[in-house]
């Protein structure tokens, strides 16, 4: 049986360091090499981490029985200042409002999205410390 993949395409728009990226459902999402028209590609990547975990953070609430109202995640990523200017930590500022909600389900449900479950987060080179805090409302 054939590993899953996930394919994605990308073309140049003409000008500048600007593309337009499409996945399976065929929307396009603009990056832009020089953060002037759209999201760069260190942001995107950072924006697919968030947007991950979210999801994850998400479904194991649920799971706890919390009745999430509200779920903001800004993560900060801290560069290289020298080429390659790779991400060399992660930041996630994580904001929560809910029925149910505490600070330690919030927590294991972070733990857990981090360590096991998303994928993006675990793709990258694991010598990146992905740390947070956490606002329950």
């Amino acid at each position: 049986m054939a590993a899953p993949q996930a394919t994605v395409g990308l073309r140049w728009l003409g000008e500048g360091l600007v593309f337009e990226g499409t996945g399976q459902s065929g929307k396009p999402t603009l990056v832009d090499g020089d953060t002037k028209v759209a999201t760069s590609p260190v942001e995107a990547l950072l924006v697919a981490a968030a947007s991950c975990t979210a999801s994850d953070v998400v479904i194991i609430l649920k799971k706890m029985r919390v009745d999430l109202t509200k779920l903001e995640i800004r993560l900060t990523g801290t560069r290289r200042e020298t080429e390659p200017r790779r991400v060399t930590a992660m930041v996630l500022h994580v904001r929560v409002k809910g029925a149910g909600a505490d600070e330690s389900k919030v927590r294991m449900a972070l733990d857990l999205s981090i360590e096991k479950y998303c994928s993006v987060i675990t793709s990258l080179n694991p010598d990146i410390p992905v740390t947070y805090d956490i606002v329950v409302e």
